[in-house]
């Protein structure tokens, strides 16, 4: 499991990278004038997934912090370091790792389970929001091509 943070923290950096090279690129080039705004929809629907990726990233370093303080084995390993919010800690067995929404939870001996503020409110909503907005700019990108193709297939089917 804890295998999978670095990993996915990769994954994540190097998606960002690429989307920022071909969202900055498309983007500049509308800027000046040298694509059409069909083009510069999906450069900024890229700049928007780069930077959804980027802020799920920022979470996942909050997540391996707090999974490395969980797996320290030293003194005053228990109860888990991350869970000592509150009295509940003592009743603490376990932890797991939410990635949708991003998030450490702590489990108690009777079963429950509570959420830790270890990884800030902000990042899961910024993360969600910042990808259906690059999912809406693709789409719309789409739908601003089929437009200006209907229309002049209109201009020529009439001249």
């Amino acid at each position: 499991m804890f295998f999978l943070v670095p990993l996915l923290m990769l994954g994540l950096v190097g998606t960002a990278c690429a989307l920022v090279g071909y969202g900055g690129g498309r983007t500049a080039d509308w800027w000046v004038g040298r694509v059409e705004l069909p083009v510069a929809l999906r450069g900024f629907a890229a700049l928007a997934g780069a930077v959804a990726a980027g802020v799920y990233a920022w979470g996942l370093l909050y997540v391996g912090g707090a999974v490395l303080e969980a797996e320290d084995g030293g003194a005053s390993s228990s109860p888990i370091l991350p869970c000592r919010v509150d009295e509940r800690a003592i009743h603490v067995n376990d932890y797991s790792v939410s990635f949708l929404p991003l998030d450490f939870v702590c489990e108690t001996n009777d079963g429950g389970s509570y959420r830790t503020e270890e990884v800030p409110g902000y990042v899961t909503p910024a993360a969600l929001g910042l990808a259906l907005a690059a999912a809406g700019l693709a789409i719309s990108s789409g739908y601003v091509s089929e437009l200006r193709l209907r229309a002049a297939a209109r201009e020529g089917g009439t001249g």
